[in-house]
Order: structure tokens, then C-alpha cells, then sequence
């Protein structure tokens, strides 16, 4: 099970109210916890002590930095899934379940678009690796979470962001 929700509201903290933050609380952190709560018996099912069935959470960068924009919603709910992974991690495990988080960077969606050339100059300046995440960067490390590989990793966060979490 890959929890992959996310949306944000982006507002002043004089401004920002209810109708910022219920609606990011409702889908960046109460959605997951209830989706696998309805897949959970077949998570139990489908487990095994040799080959555990897998939740992956998907975290935020934002959840270990506090970036420029004022997304106090966004950041609490992603922080939240990243403990809330933990928590799960050490409850489920003795039903052969894993739960992990991947905390992604900068990947251009519906939610962070670049507008324009200065943007895309801008944004990948903060990157040490100098570019945005791809697709492909995400999908590596859900397949390795998911994967035998990755079996004895619980309650941790892998982070995907090309270095921002530990840039200036």
C-alpha cells in the first residue's frame, strides 16, 4: 500500500485559517491512516514473516526543514505521517507488515508547478543535485521499501530530495 496524498494551502499565519487547514489535514494525514485502515485486513492476510506486505507513506521534505513559504498545515500533516509511520511500524510489525515513509523534495505535480525559466532557475539553485526530482527517483525507492530488499527496514523516512534537506 502506497499512502500518496498531498495538498497544501499557502497562506499568512494572520490569515490562515480553518479553511487552510482542515482541508490539508483531511488528505495529507487523516486519508492515509484510514485507507490502510480499510486495507489492513489484507495487509494481515498477505503478510509473512519472509515476506511482509509493505506500507509506504509518503512523507514530505518539509516535514524535516521549514521551507520559505508559510504552509503550517502542510508541514504539520506531513511531520505527523512521518511519526505516525514509526508508530505503525512498531504495531504492525508482528502482523508482517512494514511501514516506511519516503520524504520527497522538489517534484513538479498539480501542487508545485514552475511557471516560468527564473522559477525553474531559482528552485533547482536550492538542490545540491541541481534539478528536480523525476518520477523515477520516487519509484526506486518505493520498489526498494516494497521489495525483499528492503524488509528489515522499519519506521524510517528515506529521503528523496537531491540534497535539500541538508542544504543551507
Amino acid at each position: 500500500l502506497v499512502n500518496n496524498a498531498g495538498t497544501m494551502a499557502d497562506a499568512p499565519i494572520d490569515d490562515y485559517g480553518e479553511d487552510e487547514w482542515d482541508p490539508v489535514i483531511d488528505l495529507n494525514l487523516k486519508a492515509p491512516f484510514f485507507t490502510l485502515r480499510k486495507f489492513l485486513p489484507l495487509l494481515r492476510a498477505g503478510g509473512t514473516a519472509e515476506r511482509p506486505a509493505s506500507i509506504i507513506n509518503i512523507g514530505s521534505v518539509g516535514a524535516l526543514k521549514v521551507g520559505p513559504r508559510e504552509v503550517y498545515a502542510y508541514q504539520a500533516s506531513k511531520g505527523a505521517i512521518h511519526w505516525l509511520t514509526k508508530s505503525l511500524a512498531k504495531n504492525l510489525a508482528s502482523d508482517n507488515i512494514t511501514v516506511n515513509a519516503i520524504a520527497p523534495g522538489f517534484f513538479e505535480s498539480d501542487m508545485t508547478v514552475i511557471t516560468d525559466d527564473a522559477m525553474r532557475k531559482m528552485v533547482e539553485s536550492m538542490v545540491p543535485r541541481g534539478r528536480t526530482g523525476m518520477a523515477e527517483d520516487m519509484a526506486g525507492a518505493a520498489i526498494y521499501l516494497a521489495s525483499r530488499a528492503g524488509d528489515y527496514v522499519m519506521g524510517g523516512a528515506v529521503t528523496v530530495d537531491g540534497g535539500v534537506s541538508f542544504a543551507r
